[in-house]
């Protein structure tokens, strides 16, 4: 019995006991088995919306997006207008203590065990270049010559 109360103690000072805290803090709050896909910092502070995110959050609006709140609002605020598009319910988790290399995590909130969480590439669509009537750009009108 006083290891009972010693534990409801332990839990009102620290709070809830948590399973695996250092995954938790790493994955934003949840767990690596629930998670459809995760991007890293550098990815979320690139230009546009990774597809394979939005597609993601079109098939699974069920699940929570997760956004790391140690990034500048800048970079998160395409996902969340995204989430918002798909009604998927959003978090921007804030840890003071640890910063995640992770910047955004689609999970739900049960186990989904997803072999391959991590998008290494942005699949875009390459858009042909526009060929210019004039040659050298901008230093050409910089560095006109005299002929």
């Amino acid at each position: 019995m006083a290891e009972n109360i010693d534990d409801y103690l332990q839990q009102g000072i620290h709070g809830q006991k948590q399973t695996k805290p250092d995954e938790r803090r790493k994955f934003l709050g949840t767990l690596r088995e629930r998670i459809v896909i995760a991007l890293k910092q550098p990815q979320v502070r690139e230009d546009g919306i990774y597809p394979q995110v939005e597609e993601a959050l079109k098939t699974n609006s069920q699940a929570h997006l997760y956004l790391n709140g140690n990034m500048s609002y800048s970079y998160l605020s395409k996902y969340i207008k995204s989430a918002s598009k798909y009604k998927v319910e959003y978090t921007i988790v804030t840890n003071k203590e640890h910063n995640s290399e992770i910047g955004l995590v689609l999970a739900h909130d049960y186990a989904i065990d997803k072999p391959d969480i991590y998008v290494e590439r942005k699949t875009v669509k390459a858009e042909p270049k526009k060929a210019s009537g004039k040659k050298g750009g901008i230093f050409a009108k910089i560095f006109k010559r005299d002929r």
